[in-house]
């Protein structure tokens, strides 16, 4: 039991500490799970610890998309908020929709191809983070709609495990002239409709299959990702105000350059 107790809490800690940066939290998951032999019935662990990273990021921005929707009674800017959000996260609902079956039973089984995303990843990072074209837009919530939906279909990139879900949307803000910070928030903002979309969908398509005999290893998963998560989402924002994304860059090739030895060796 202290074992399995040790890896819920370290996959926990991972999810929470990789769900918002641009590294990609599905990617060090299966990575980490094929390594140490890992894994849950339906993978049943793997969905529900997501949750405790979605109430980490709902209890931080609670307030803000909280008063957005008081205020859309009486502000056109806010409803047009709104609706630039809703755009951006369209695509990743038909799309995800459509390739669901595909995405979970063959490329979330392909270990190798996890590690050249997270690679790539990276390398596309480092370059973005100093060729993004001079930002033309400082607030999350003013995005022109064409621009939202662009970076929605960036969003759906991520759909392959490795590439990062932040990852994807921030590459895609900033190539359009968002400023970093806004680009973060706008990809967090992004991501509660988004995440609460996909793991509820993927509880529900596995609702026959789910197994939560290890309910001890879950709950730990659950609440370390929401106490990681919490701290990421307060801390990141800042961070990449003062430093950008180059860190991120490189902590993706390092990992997914380390994944690739070790599958090459057998491991």
């Amino acid at each position: 039991m202290l074992d399995n107790t040790l890896i819920a809490a370290f996959l926990g800690l991972l999810e929470g500490l990789t769900e918002f940066i641009p590294v990609s939290s599905t990617g060090h998951l299966l990575l980490a799970g094929h390594f140490l032999g890992f894994e849950s019935d339906s993978r049943t662990f793997e969905v529900v610890i997501q949750l405790g990273a979605i109430l980490a990021l709902t209890s931080v921005f609670a307030a803000k998309v909280t008063q957005l929707f008081i205020a859309a009674r009486h502000s056109d800017a806010a409803r047009r908020s709104i609706v630039s959000v809703a755009l951006a996260f369209l695509p990743a609902v038909f799309i995800g929709l459509l390739a669901h079956g595909f995405i979970k039973n063959v490329l979330f089984e392909t270990p190798m191809l996890i590690a050249v995303m997270l690679i790539l990843g990276g390398v596309i990072l480092l370059v973005v983070d100093r060729i993004s074209p001079k930002p033309q837009h400082f607030d999350a919530l003013a995005l022109p709609f064409g621009k939202s939906l662009a970076i929605g279909f960036c969003q759906c990139l991520a759909m392959v495990p490795g590439v990062s879900r932040s990852g994807a949307t921030i590459v895609g803000a900033l190539m359009m002239g968002v400023e970093k910070r806004a680009a973060a928030e706008f990809s967090f903002l992004l991501s509660l409709p988004t995440m609460v979309a996909a793991v509820g969908y993927d509880l529900f398509k596995t609702r026959h299959e789910l197994d939560f005999s290890a309910v001890w290893d879950i709950a730990v998963g659950f609440a370390v990702a929401f106490v990681a998560a919490l701290l990421v989402v307060k801390w990141v924002l800042s961070y990449i105000s003062r430093h950008g994304y180059a860190v991120f860059g490189w902590w993706r090739i390092i990992v997914g350059s380390a994944a690739m030895v070790a599958l090459l060796a057998g491991y």
